[in-house]
């Protein structure tokens, strides 16, 4: 996907996020956009690693960076301890105008990912990318115990009980996006 769709079809991530009431700070949009991307097959072309606090993508952080200095998305200073939010920019409404069939051809699913993931915690969206990551590694025929396991080797701080509640949460996922997409 060329890189101005692609900002088209993160801006579209990041207004619905708010609109379904999420922080939308980097690593809200980072999970978000893994999902929309792994899980839909949206096109957005970003490579993720297993990271810190679970798939990551440089290619995102420096595709908010430009779109940050092309007033296309702004910061906005949230009290502390929280970190700040990434906005629709002055420059937000001309990226829309621009392509607004990208923005309608992958509608359905930024609203789905929004509804689903929009309101949770960073922890929680920490847990359920590492789920969908190992699910998409080890397959989805491994049982959730065997995926648990893997998540709590790769991230030792994510009890077994919370691995497998994650995963459990990202089969649903899975099998409501098939039911809806498919």
């Amino acid at each position: 996907m060329e890189d101005t769709r692609r900002q088209a079809v993160v801006l579209s991530l990041i207004e619905k996020m708010d609109l379904y009431g999420s922080w939308c700070g980097e690593t809200h949009i980072q999970k978000s956009l893994y999902f929309l991307q792994e899980m839909l097959r949206v096109p957005t072309d970003f490579d993720f690693i297993l990271y810190k606090h679970g798939p990551f993508s440089f290619d995102l952080r420096d595709e908010l960076n430009v779109m940050r200095a092309n007033m296309i998305i702004e910061l906005h200073s949230k009290p502390y301890p929280y970190g700040p939010s990434l906005l629709p920019g002055e420059a937000a409404d001309r990226l829309k105008e621009l392509y607004p069939k990208t923005t309608k051809a992958y509608e359905q699913q930024v609203d789905f990912i929004t509804k689903n993931l929009a309101g949770l915690r960073v922890a929680e969206l920490e847990r359920l990318a590492t789920a969908l990551y190992v699910t998409l590694e080890e397959g989805q025929e491994k049982s959730v115990r065997v995926r648990a396991k893997r998540i709590n080797e790769l991230k030792p701080h994510v009890r077994i009980e919370e691995a497998k509640l994650a995963v459990e949460e990202v089969d649903a996922l899975m099998k409501d996006s098939e039911r809806v997409f498919h």
